[in-house]
């Protein structure tokens, strides 16, 4: 595959891997996660972005609402196409997809009659009462 090393020995900033393997848009988003402490390398907080990794190196940590659980399988040279990157790591723990809306509770919740904000026919038949016609 164009554009991955191949060699074992060699290392890779984790700031950049990230990036590579398009978890986060910009470089500078990866280095924000390493720098927090929520990162783990090997089970192993990380505080710098600087941390080098190789391949076998597995790497934990938050990303939206779920916890990845990635293990490097080859290092990059270049942000290549989506399926490059992919080719990068094995997810060891892939996130569940989202459970669907049912369809029989909808998100907004029902409301009796006469409950809230009255309606337009509402408002009408207190303007005849009044006889404000």
């Amino acid at each position: 595959m164009s554009g991955i090393a191949a060699d074992a020995g060699d290392t890779v900033r984790l700031d950049r891997w990230l990036w590579y393997a398009r978890f986060f848009k910009s470089r500078t988003m990866a280095s924000r996660l390493c720098g927090s402490g929520k990162l783990r390398l090997n089970r192993e907080p990380v505080r710098k972005s600087a941390q080098t990794v190789r391949v076998g190196d597995v790497l934990t940590f938050p990303l939206g609402p779920h916890i990845r659980v990635i293990e490097i399988v080859e290092l990059g040279s270049r942000r290549g196409p989506a399926p490059e990157a992919q080719a990068l790591y094995a997810d060891l723990a892939p996130p569940q997809p989202r459970a669907k809306a049912d369809p029989a509770s909808p998100s907004t919740p029902a409301r009796e009659k006469g409950m809230g904000r009255p309606t337009k026919q509402d408002r009408r038949a207190y303007d005849r009462l009044r006889g404000d016609d």
